[in-house]
């Protein structure tokens, strides 16, 4: 990988990092790190705004767990291209490069094609 592909990963996570803490501050107080708690609803006088402030609350919670774990991806593959292991699938360890083309898709990844197939035997199956 050029050091200019690196730059480019690296300002598409910078982004994507903004926009994922933007988001979130729409529905959820920042934490210590990247831990997020969505806020928990004013309850209101009636008891039909009180049922759907708490729906939305529950709706909510899965929503800002998955883009906390975005973004926790995201702050990953940010400290390792300062340390200069970005790209590296976790999985088959140092020798194994994630694509090129995987990485301008989803610069967060963190294994290699091979390794985010399936290798199930149920899997095997149907590929024959």
């Amino acid at each position: 990988m050029t050091p200019e592909f690196i730059a480019q990963r690296k300002e598409d996570l910078l982004k994507k990092k903004v926009a994922l803490e933007e988001e979130l501050k729409t529905f959820a107080d920042k934490k210590e790190g990247d831990n997020w708690q969505t806020q928990y609803p004013k309850m209101n006088e009636s008891e039909e705004d009180r049922v759907d402030e708490v729906e939305e609350y529950v709706n909510l919670l899965p929503i800002e767990r998955s883009m906390e774990e975005n973004l926790k991806n995201v702050n990953l593959a940010l400290e390792k291209i300062e340390k200069g292991a970005y790209g590296k699938c976790e999985n088959c360890g140092c020798e194994c490069n994630i694509p090129e083309e995987r990485l301008i898709a989803i610069p967060e990844a963190q294994i290699c094609n091979n390794c985010g197939e399936c290798h199930c035997e149920d899997c095997k199956k149907e590929g024959e």
